[in-house]
């Protein structure tokens, strides 16, 4: 059974591409526009990994791993945040919050995948 990732970007383009490279390398992706919709969607199917932009509407990067760490049942699950934002202060907020790592956009594929399977196998 392949591992499922939920990537949540604002960006149509950011989304295609990520879940256009992790299709590719054979996980399931779930997409989300926003934090918000992201929470409801983890009602759904097993989600191993989040990949999250930091600036969103409506729930951004934080809030979304603040919800997420409240859910038992995702408290421990790894989430990426993948983001233009490249301050130490930002990486900062991000690890209190609970994010289990940072990737600034742009991004390459490769680089993506290497995290991911780091993360997850």
């Amino acid at each position: 059974m392949s591992k499922t990732i939920m990537t949540v970007d604002d960006s149509a383009s950011v989304r295609q591409m990520v879940s256009f490279t992790l299709k590719s390398a054979g996980y399931d992706v779930i997409e989300a526009v926003d934090g918000r919709d992201a929470v409801a969607k983890l009602n759904g199917p097993r989600v191993h990994l989040v990949i999250a932009d930091l600036n969103m509407p409506n729930m951004n990067g934080i809030e979304l791993i603040r919800a997420v760490r409240v859910n038992h049942s995702y408290k421990f699950v790894p989430i990426v945040m993948l983001t233009t934002e490249s301050q130490a202060a930002k990486k900062q907020e991000g690890k209190e919050a609970g994010a289990t790592g940072w990737i600034v956009k742009p991004f390459k594929p490769a680089q993506l995948l290497a995290v991911v399977k780091k993360v997850i196998g």
